[in-house]
């Protein structure tokens, strides 16, 4: 019976991406060595099943998952296996998951490097991070690696890094009547505003590029959507969240709920983007 059972290993917690390769390696040398069963392996698949925080500024990225759909559902008697369209529709809202909890994670980490004493206006301090958070998401959302590729990204960059959102939003924020806050804190949460803009945008894109409904050559549709999540409305949001952070009790409130009440109302359902 069990020599006719197809074999999936799945190796978890896969953060190291230098390892994966060897730790793939290492299973299928093991499965070569039982001639009886190698030939059931059917996949070695190294997963990270949600957003895996590193340090403040750093953090693991979901991998793995819809390789992992796949395969299960290939070896699956005909019978049983799932029809195409339920298994698209699954792993778009998979990748919806696994985005935001991107999203959430690199919101936290452009607040940790808005914090640090430096002049805002060099918006370069953000782009490690902003740059990382794309590039997640355009791999979530399976787009490959190439110039159209990089074109979409540069172009999201390009509008995100730009400091005039950044500024409008500072001035704004610290003419807020009642609200006590260092200067440092509203940079780092305008930080963490600017991130989380970009990565609803990005989301968005990607996500529209996945479906087929959207591609390089809409470099202008892309930029104006961005441009539209940095614009007067953003600086509204980010005050409404700056007035609640101001209100609450600050030391139990972390960069994480703050990065998670920010992804939340900067997001699809308060969105430009979704209309």
């Amino acid at each position: 019976m069990w020599e006719s059972v197809p074999v999936i290993i799945v190796i978890t917690k896969s953060y190291s991406i230098p390892e994966r390769a060897e730790n793939v390696q290492m299973v299928h040398n093991a499965f070569a060595q039982q001639k009886r069963y190698a030939k059931n392996l059917k996949a070695v698949i190294p997963v990270v099943a949600q957003t895996y925080t590193l340090n403040d500024t750093a953090f693991a990225p979901p991998e793995g998952i819809m390789e992992l759909i796949d395969a299960t559902n290939a070896v699956l008697p005909e019978g049983m296996k799932a029809a195409e369209k339920d298994i698209a529709s699954f792993k778009l809202k998979r990748k919806r998951a696994m985005a935001q909890s991107v999203i959430t994670a690199s919101t936290a980490a452009g607040g940790a490097v808005g914090a640090i004493p430096l002049p805002f206006a060099d918006a370069a301090i953000l782009v490690p991070v902003e740059s990382g958070l794309v590039t997640a998401l355009r791999k979530i959302y399976g787009i490959p690696d190439g110039d159209d590729a990089q074109k979409i990204m540069d172009t999201i960059l390009e509008v995100g890094t730009a400091s005039i959102a950044a500024k409008a939003a500072i001035s704004a924020l610290k003419a807020i009547p009642g609200v006590n806050l260092a200067g440092e804190v509203i940079n780092a949460i305008v930080a963490a505003a600017i991130v989380a803009a970009i990565g609803e945008g990005s989301a968005f894109v990607f996500e529209k590029v996945y479906l087929g409904e959207m591609s390089a050559k809409d470099v202008d549709a892309i930029r104006n959507l961005i441009e539209q999540k940095l614009d007067n409305e953003f600086v509204r949001k980010v005050t409404e969240v700056i007035e609640d952070f101001a209100g609450s009790d600050q030391g139990k409130n972390s960069l994480k709920d703050l990065a998670g009440n920010l992804v939340k109302t900067l997001g699809p359902s308060a969105g430009k983007a979704s209309s």
